[in-house]
Parts: C-alpha cells; structure tokens; sequence
C-alpha cells in the first residue's frame, strides 16, 4: 500500500478520535495508571468530573474537592472511567439483566461465559451475577470489546467524593443565586439523581442548611455546581477494570481485546474452559494443545476482535481474547525489541513466478487461511491445483493465480512444485507450461474420484459427471454420486451453482437429496444460497424437503430472505413451503424480513399466510419487531394484513406491546401507524404498570406525548410506584428549564410548540405544562404520599402548571375525553400569531383558516400547509340565518358562507350557485379532526347496560379459543404440531421431545400444521 493512501486514514482515525473523547465530558472519572499528580485529587478513589478536552491528548477535570486542573489522556494515561453514563452514552437494545435498565447507559459489561447476559456499571461493581466469570468491557455502543479478568481476585477501591450523606458548599459553575443561604453555607447531599433522562447519575439533590432544597448538576455537560467539604463513599469499585481515558483514541496502547499486536500471551486456564470458550471463536482442535503452558506471540486481530497468535513451532491459532492473559514484559523497551523480534516474519521460500501445489484437505486449509486472507466458499475448486506466485507480502502471505482467479493463501497452506530445471520452469514456453499443469492435474485427479465429480459438478460440466459415474457398475455408481469432496457432494456445488444439467444426471444415479455438509445445509440450503428458483423447482420435482432444517435450524426460505434473494423465496412459496417455521433463534422468516426492510418479501410472506403471532426467543412477534426496529412500511403492511385486531395489543412477557416499544424507542410513524391504523389501546400497562405514556415522558420523546394526548390517552393512570406522568415529567425537573416557560406569553404558544422542531425536545417543564393543561391531575398522590406538585419545589413552576390547568381545563365535570376534545377545539380556534383573537380569516386557494383578521395581512404563506396566499376573506355570519357564524367550507368554490345548521340544506353555494360536492367543518380547516357522527338515540343509554357482561363474555371466549390453540407445553406459540397419538404442541417445544406430554407414548412421528 502506498504511503499516499495511508494519510486520508490516518487523518480520518484522528477525527473520530476527537469526536470520540468530546463525546465523553461529564464523565466521572479517577485517577489512572500513570498518575504523578500527588493527592490532587484528593487521593486515591475519589471522584471528578470531564469539564472539556484542551486537545486530543490534554483534559481538564474538575475533582469534587474542587481542584480542577489538565491532565494526559494520550501516550500517558492519568484517567480511568469511573461511570460515563453522564455523558449520555448509551447502548441502544440492551439491558441489564440484574436491575433491568434498558437500554445500558455508560459502560457495558458482556458475560463472556453467559449468553446474552450483561450488567450496567452499578450492578457490575455491585458484584452481581458470578464473580468468577470474565466479562467483555464494552465502552462506546457497537465499540471494540475488551476482555476482563474475573471480578474474584480482582482489586476493590472505594470511591469518595459527592455521593449521599457528603457536606457540599457550591462549586465552580454555581449560578443559583442564594438558593444555598448564601456563598460558604453548607448543605447534606440526600441523593444522586438524573439531570435529565438523557443523562444519568449526572446531578445531586442537596438539603441546605436553610432548609432549601433542590437539585444540581455533578456531571451534566461537564458542569460542577457543587465542591465537597466532608466527602462520603459511593460504594467500590474494581479499579484495574476500568477504561483509560483516551484509549479509544490514537496511541493507545492497546487494541481490540486489550491486546495489541507483538504483545506475549499465555493461555492459563483450564482446558474445559478454555474449549468452552473457544465455540464460535475459531474452535478446539487437537493440535492446539501445544498452547498450553507455551507462549505465543500476538500476530494479528481479525474483523470479529479474535486474536491471532504465533507460537515457536511457527503455527497460528486464533482464540476467544477471554482465554489470553498478557504476559508483562521487564521493560517497556525490552519489550518492544522482543515483540518487534519475534513478529519479524522468517524468509520465505517462495519468489515471485513459483509454480505451487494449493492443499486438498478443506478442514486443514480452513484453519491455515485464519489470519491469512480467510477461506471462501469460492476458493473450494482451487483445492489441489496448481497456480504461481503473483505477489509475496510483507508478512510472506502469498497471492497465487489459480483457475483464473487470484487468492492470497498462507505459505504453510502450498507446496513448492518441484522441477529438474527451475530456470526451465520459470522461463518455459507456454507450451512446456500447459502441458507440465495438465501432468501434474492428471497424476492429482486420477486418485480421488469424488473430488473429480465434485470439481465436474461445480464446473457444471454435465458429460464428465455421467462418465466418472459410468464407470463402474451401478451400486457403485449410486454411492459416488453421494460422495463428498471439501465437505460437499456433487448435488450441493451443482445446487449452488445453478446447474440443472448436471442435477438431471445425478437424478438419474439415485442421488440423496437429504445429505447435509457440515453446517447442515442441504442441496436445496445451497440453491437458495445461490439465489436458484429454477433448481430449488427442480429440487422439489425431486423429493427434496422444502422445509429441511440446517445446524442453525434455518429453512431455504430463511436463507432466501436473509440473502435477500426474492426469486427463491417467491417459487419455495409457491412450492408450499411452511411460511413460519423458526430458526435457533426463535426468528420466523417474516422476522427477517422485517430486520431487512424488505417490503416486498414481507407481502409475499403474508400473502402466503404467514403466522405474524408466532415469538422468537426473546418473545417479539412480527408488530413487536416491526416496533423495536422502526421500521413503518413494514408495520403498514402488518396492519393491513392482521387476521385479529387483539394482536395489536399483544403484550410480551414483560407486558410490553407494539405502542410501548414505539414510545420507549421514539419511533414516531410507527407510533402514529398504531393508533391511528391499529387502533391500539393507548392505556395497556406493562409489567411495572407503565403506560405508553409514562415511557414517552420519562424519555421525553415529545411527539410521541403530543400523539398521545391527542389522541385522547388517559392522562392519569398510576404506574406500580404510584407515578402518573405527570410524576415522571416533574421527577427531574431543574430550574433551568424552566426559563422557556418564563418566556412565553401564554400557555397556547407552549402548546403549539410542543413536538416542533423549534420547542426545547428535553424540557421536562414542557411536557409537564402540556399535560397539566389537558387534564392531568394536579393532586393525585403516589405510594409515598407526593403529589405532582411536590415533585417540583419551584413556586414558579407550580405556578405556571395551576395556570395551565385552569386556564384550559373545563369548569363543568364531565369525561376527561369531554375535557381533552374541548380542549382541542378551543386551541384550534385561536389565532396562531397573536394567540389573543380568534380565527376569523379564510386563506386562498388552500382553504385553511389559521389567523384572525389584524394578522392575516402579514402572513404571506400558510402557516399550516406553506402554499402562498393568494387571497384573504373574512368570515362572516352566516347570509341564511344570520344567527350564527359562517361554519361549513363549500367544495370546489371554497367560500364560507353557511353556518352548520344551514349548509345541511343546501345543493347549491348562495354565493356563487355552484353546486356542492363536499362540506368541510370550520374546525377541519383549522387543522382538526371532523366532530364525531351523531349516533341514533337510545344506543348510549341501552347499551351501556351490558357493555360489562359483553366484554368479559368476549375475554373468555377468547380465552377459551387461546386455551384450544395454544401449545399445552410453553403456553406461549400456537400449536402447530402433531404426534401420532393425536396430540401436538408447537414446533419449538416438539422438536425437543422424545415422548408426548400428556399421553407419554413415544413420538414415532412429527406432522406439521400448515
């Protein structure tokens, strides 16, 4: 590679460097590795803040003791990261599994013998889960993960600094006048809290001396409000577990894993574990034993962070990066002289213009490419041919031209072709050439008669297939064709490759369709691999399972959908291939579609009736997965093709439905798509009786709190702490918010600022406001007693939400619906400049009514669809009755004219005899939604009787008919197998079972339901 295009990389490493450390002021940090700073901080433990990067290699930290000053976080590191969940950094999709915060803020931690199994930063310091299993340090979403020793003989260290029961006086960035009594009056630190949602742990409430009390920021955008007099623990902390400050960045010391290429490793634990730990990391075989107790050298860190390492007998193993431990070199420069001696790569004895033989044994080669250029499905007809030397490496890897293709192979992986004249050899003439390769492939090929029909089948050479099989008599003709060469037969390369000649042949020699290589995968697996829909009809001709599982239990059409290839998945449809059959994963292949973004194969799926109730392992059915990944034309699609409409509002088994996945994920058209198209119930609870709501304020998504208020959500359901939203708006309410409302004139501007892009999107203040004004309940207390109201000690505050309540909440008791809808329409009607007058000025041609008549002048477009205005007319009374205001738009000659009552009875426009094809309501062209329609009399009061008794009716047949269908094993999936004895239960749990659950006879048989 040229120096030249070294330098954009270089650069490019650098600038997300930066990005990376300015990401992280607000972090609490303690002092590091390569501290020289005496008690600076206070000493060892204590606690400071990440106030702003002075450069990529120079920070400044604020300690709680008030000391700020700049220090190294590159080359030499000063800093560990104690908790970055300040900063607001998160992990999107994951979850504590100990105290259940999703997703993880701060740093995550990964159990490295644990599936699916992690901690946040309190719960991991907090030693839960098993304190001798290794965990995966995972500092930035998606970053690199970084082995840790296990926690048991690992060292602890106390924090001090500002946590509860610490004597505090303000600090630096004070600028809370005298809240505090006045400057060196001391209060009691009662709480860590949350600033914001956004920013965890990243504040602390005081009681002062004064008996004031409130909430100020300790981490939040780098800001110290308070200095420590009397410091306080904050529990341990394992100190050597911790992330530098600055290790992300360039010159760090080490790389993925917490290695770094040159860096001696030993492997030291015991080989149970250590093969255990090797599934999926390049596995256990045989000669690795020569790992143990010898040490290896780190050569290489492929794109899965697995580490290559170099051992003396000059073979390279790749390992799980938990199974290594560093070996500490004497000195740091000893240490780089050995590291640079041993990775020195021997010379090699191969040159340019070689001719080398390419080893036959796949398994061997697949364990000799790791690190060296991969192995390829692809490269399978290389298997023992002949190429020559194209390139050699710095690291003496070789790129080879072999059957017309160039690979780049390790040098253990070929054998030098000998010759009795090597000057001949590299300077022989086409001719001599030619017909040394056709000798040496005839004396290769002759041997093996499986990798001769194997390499014939691939090549789709159809004539040479029915020769090698002819050869023989027919019993042995039937056992070649199922023969297996690289770990494939002749059927699957010819699958895979498109070859339907070839296929007929090995037809018509009785070949096994069912014959699986050592993934699993079957003839008709490669087709679909190979985006084939005329062999996978061919296949099907043939006898071959459309359904045939592999190692991951995925179907053809799995792969289909996976690969994207919707060819396959369209003929395995039509073909009748079951459209819901699970992989290990639990993931039908409707759930691949939907993480694709495949709308085309999601409707063909549906069209084909697949089964969008069904669960994978983490209980998400088709609408639960659509949700979580924010994905609205797939949920579009769901919508229109949902069999029952309860499944709108199916909870998981965390009680979360589709909405409550929307809202905690701010996913605002899917969000809008279920309300409004799913019609889901707004006021389904979860586990922690949580509504969709309560996870939309506590994250302060505010379009997502506007749509559900509007849509007329109940405001005031408590969740199991007894919060309501309004609870949850007020619980991390800081004065600095409430300056926004200190600005506004009225309550109106606030609400139609709400969910804009120019309203303050974290303001809790806001959201509080909007929801006081539609109802919420001021006064209803939760389990310890608090009001809303109590929440926010601000007097400015409580005052602003009193206003709001009464200036929108209707004096007469009726349905809080009642309330909100005429809400709504008294907000509607004011002006939106001046907010002070009613809407009384009709734009043209749009036919929006959106200012009164003193403002209209100065709007040149509309402020509710932005087309320009052409035209402006008052409105007027009504020319009929002259009772009432003009109301009702006319269609197409858009004048206003009528009142409701009068343009009933009209055919024609009074003003200008046209005739009438549509009436718009006054509140439609304001940018409402239409009144409801009158119902018929009697239906309110004779219906209401029994509305009680017909809904727990329909419950329990539904309840019923879930009991008939649903599996009697998880109680969770349908049931969609049955056993001979003529009972079933699903797919997932009969494919584990030897005998019937409920007759215990032996399962001779497993019969899906399609």
């Amino acid at each position: 590679m040229n120096a030249e295009n070294l330098e954009p990389s270089t650069s490019t490493s650098n600038r997300v460097a930066r990005v990376t450390m300015m990401e992280g002021v607000g972090a609490r940090v303690v002092r590091g590795p390569d501290w020289k700073w005496g008690k600076q901080d206070g000493g060892e433990g204590h606690v400071g803040t990440v106030r702003n990067f002075e450069s990529p290699e120079e920070v400044v930290v604020v300690w709680d003791n008030g000391t700020a000053a700049n220090y190294r976080c590159a080359g030499a590191y000063d800093l560990r990261i104690l908790d970055s969940a300040p900063t607001g950094m998160k992990h999107d999709g994951s979850m504590c599994d100990s105290c259940r915060q999703q997703p993880i803020f701060g740093i995550r931690w990964k159990c490295a013998e644990c599936p699916n199994f992690d901690l946040c930063s309190v719960c991991y310091h907090g030693d839960k889960h098993n304190l001798r299993h290794r965990f995966y340090r995972i500092t930035t979403p998606g970053g690199d993960r970084c082995a840790i020793e296990p926690r048991r003989k690992s060292k602890k260290i106390t924090a001090r600094g500002i946590f509860p029961g610490a004597r505090v006086v303000r600090g630096v960035d004070w600028q809370w006048e005298d809240q505090d009594g006045g400057n060196g009056r001391r209060g009691k630190v009662t709480e860590i809290q949350d600033w914001s949602a956004a920013s965890p742990r990243s504040a602390a409430y005081v009681l002062w001396d004064n008996a004031a009390k409130n909430l100020y920021r300790g981490g939040f955008e780098g800001m110290a409000d308070l200095k420590v007099v009397n410091d306080a623990k904050g529990g341990s902390f394992y100190r050597d577990h911790l992330p530098l400050l600055g290790e992300q960045g360039p010159g760090s010391r080490s790389g993925p894993g917490g290695l770094a290429i040159g860096d001696q490793v030993n492997v030291d634990l015991e080989l149970e574990i250590v093969q255990s730990l090797q599934h999926g990391h390049g596995g256990w075989t045989d000669g690795m034993f020569e790992c143990l107790g010898t040490t290896g050298t780190v050569v290489g860190i492929d794109e899965d962070h697995d580490i290559v390492v170099s051992y003396p007998s000059g073979n390279r193993w790749t390992f799980n990066p938990a199974v290594l431990t560093k070996v500490n070199s004497p000195s740091t420069a000893s240490s780089a002289n050995t590291d640079n001696a041993n990775i020195t790569p021997p010379p090699t004895p191969f040159t340019v213009g070689d001719l080398v033989q390419i080893c036959s044994d796949a398994e061997k080669i697949k364990l000799l490419q790791r690190g060296h250029g991969e192995w390829a499905e692809a490269m399978i007809p290389t298997l023992g041919k002949i190429g020559r030397v194209q390139q050699i490496y710095h690291d003496n890897d070789l790129k080879v031209e072999v059957c017309g293709t160039s690979w780049t192979y390790n040098p253990s992986a070929v054998t030098k072709v000998a010759s009795s004249d090597g000057a001949a050899v590299g300077n022989s003439s086409g001719e001599r050439l030619s017909a040394l390769l056709k000798k040496l492939f005839e004396t290769h090929v002759t041997g093996d008669i499986n990798e001769e029909l194997v390499k014939a089948a691939a090549n789709g050479d159809a004539s040479k297939v029915d020769e090698i099989l002819s050869r023989s008599d027919a019993d042995v003709g039937i056992s070649n064709a199922n023969g297996m060469f690289a770990g494939h037969t002749a059927l699957q390369a010819a699958s895979q490759n498109g070859h339907s000649d070839v296929i007929k042949v090995l037809m018509k020699y009785e070949v096994n369709f069912e014959i699986e290589d050592k993934d699993g995968d079957r003839a008709i697996h490669h087709a679909a691999f190979g985006d084939e829909p005329s062999v996978v009809e061919q296949l099907q001709r043939g006898g071959a399972d459309l359904n045939a599982r592999n190692k991951r239990r995925q179907t053809p059409l799995h792969i289909g959908v996976n690969k994207g290839h919707i060819g396959v998945v369209r003929i395995l449809l039509e073909l009748g291939c079951h459209p819901s059959l699970q992989d290990s994963e639990g993931d039908t292949p409707l759930h691949d579609a939907i993480s694709k973004k495949r709308d085309d194969m999601i409707q063909l799926l549906l069209e084909h009736h697949a089964d969008l109730t069904v669960t994978n392992n983490n209980g998400f059915n088709a609408l639960h997965h659509a949700a979580l990944r924010g994905n609205p034309s797939a949920m579009r699609i769901l919508l229109t093709k949902i069999p029952r409409h309860w499944i709108v509002d199916e909870k998981k088994d965390d009680g979360y439905t589709a909405l409550h996945l929307a809202a905690l994920n701010n996913h605002v058209e899917v969000a809008e798509l279920l309300v409004h198209q799913g019609k889901a119930n707004m006021d389904i609870q979860n586990v922690n009786l949580q509504t969709a709501l309560h996870l939309a304020v506590e994250r302060q998504h505010t379009q997502i709190v506007r749509l559900l208020v509007r849509e007329s959500c109940n405001l005031n359901i408590p969740d199991k702490d007894g919060d309501t939203p309004l609870h949850e708006a007020l619980r991390h309410h800081t004065l600095s918010q409430l300056r926004q409302l200190q600005d506004m004139q009225d309550v109106g501007k606030l609400l139609m600022g709400l969910g804009t892009p120019g309203a303050d999107k974290k303001s809790s203040a806001s959201i509080a406001c909007f929801l006081a004004a539609n109802g919420a309940d001021l006064n209803i207390k939760n389990k310890k007693g608090q009001t809303p109201l109590d929440l926010c000690p601000d007097p400015n505050l409580c005052k602003a939400l009193a206003k709001c309540h009464k200036e929108r909440h209707s004096p007469t008791s009726g349905p809080q619906n009642t309330v909100i809808i005429r809400n709504d329409q008294e907000s509607l009607q004011e002006c939106m400049v001046c907010s002070d007058l009613k809407r009384d000025t009709l734009f043209g041609p749009c036919g929006h009514v959106a200012t009164c008549s003193l403002c209209s002048p100065r709007v040149k477009k509309c402020l509710m669809c932005k087309e320009p205005v052409t035209s402006r007319h008052k409105i007027e009374e009504c020319v009929v009755c002259s009772d009432k205001k003009a109301s009702v738009l006319f269609m197409p000659c858009a004048h206003m004219c009528a009142c409701d009552g009068c343009a009933a009875l009209m055919k024609k426009c009074v003003q200008c005899r046209s005739s009438i094809d549509k009436l718009v309501p006054f509140i439609v062209c304001c940018g409402g939604n239409p009144p409801p329609a009158p119902q018929p009399p009697g239906i309110m009061n004779n219906g209401s009787r029994d509305t009680t008794k017909d809904v727990q009716k329909l419950q329990q047949q539904l309840q019923d008919i879930k009991d008939q269908t649903s599996c009697p094993v998880c109680m969770d999936r349908l049931k969609n197998m049955i056993f001979l004895c003529g009972h079933g239960t699903c797919q997932m749990c009969g494919d584990r079972m030897t005998e019937c659950p409920i007759c215990r006879k032996s399962v001779e048989k497993r019969i899906l339901l399609y």
